[in-house]
């Protein structure tokens, strides 16, 4: 059996994303299958998985906007920065108000410079940074520019309140929480985190991995790379074109489209390929026939 396309987990905390993949392809007997996004343990909510041929759009879909629901605890710095980690400092933070919040959110928001946690997986000098940091080293990390699009205010329950984040991929929500702790003066750490949306992928589409493993017709909720992709540039190809494409060739670009990238469709509505504009030319960066 040929398996290709895209399921949407709504992923329980306390599970690793390879724990979700892992009990996916045992129970799926499925082989080819990786995730696009981690989350971690903590968290729960939206886990795009790719199966079969379209684990090779995986850095397509990863690189899409994300939207998560995060519940902030002030008053307590941990190492990494979320529940989980071992508690560095406790402060007073019974004189924080609301306003006081809402005051310092403008300033994260748009293109932001942030520093990734030690405990994450991003990786320096070859090794994951997780790794030193179970090692008990601690070094100096680059900053990244993230992009936070909004910081709506949900819920205020001190110490504890409740932001809605939709930021660019990449970006740490751990280290958010921790920035705007210190801009408070009085520390924070992650308490929860949802994901809620993952580009067209959300909460309220996702499948429960209880719901999938019990289900006799799961391939019927696999999404096909059209849809995973509709928030992308797209040309159509005819089939002179799809022939050139299919053998690394460049096409015409006659479609005004935004941007120097695009995925090529055939005449047929299939996915051919991602292109990227050389003049006025798409040359094939990835085929996917």
């Amino acid at each position: 059996m040929i398996v290709s396309g895209f399921l949407n987990i709504n992923k329980p905390p306390g599970l690793t994303s390879h724990d979700v993949v892992a009990r996916l392809r045992r129970g799926l007997g499925i082989k080819k299958i990786g995730h696009a996004g981690t989350l971690d343990p903590l968290a729960d909510g939206v886990l795009v998985l790719c199966l079969g041929s379209a684990t090779r759009l995986s850095e397509y879909v990863m690189a899409s906007v994300k939207c998560y629901r995060a519940r902030v605890r002030l008053g307590i710095i941990t190492d990494t920065y979320d529940a989980e980690g071992r508690v560095l400092q406790e402060r007073d933070a019974a004189a924080v108000q609301r306003e006081d919040v809402e005051r310092v959110l403008p300033a994260f928001l748009g293109e932001i410079a942030q520093i990734p946690p030690m405990y994450s997986a991003v990786k320096q000098g070859g090794r994951k940074l997780y790794e030193l940091a179970r090692a008990g080293q601690e070094v100096e990390r680059a900053a990244r520019t993230v992009r936070i699009e909004t910081l709506v205010f949900t819920d205020w329950s001190p110490p504890f309140f409740t932001l809605d984040v939709t930021c660019s991929a990449g970006t740490y929500i751990r280290s958010l929480v921790y920035d705007l702790g210190e801009v408070l003066g009085v520390g924070a750490h992650l308490a929860g985190l949802t994901r809620t949306a993952s580009g067209v992928f959300t909460l309220e589409k996702s499948l429960t991995l209880e719901t999938l493993l019990d289900s006799t017709d799961w391939q019927r909720r696999l999404i096909s790379p059209q849809e995973a992709l509709a928030g992308w540039p797209s040309v159509r190809l005819d089939e002179a074109q799809l022939e050139h494409i299919r053998h690394g060739r460049a096409v015409s670009s006659s479609e005004p489209i935004a941007g120097d990238f695009a995925f090529a469709y055939g005449p047929d509505g299939s996915l051919a390929a991602a292109v990227q504009k050389d003049g006025g030319l798409w040359r094939p960066r990835k085929v996917f026939l």
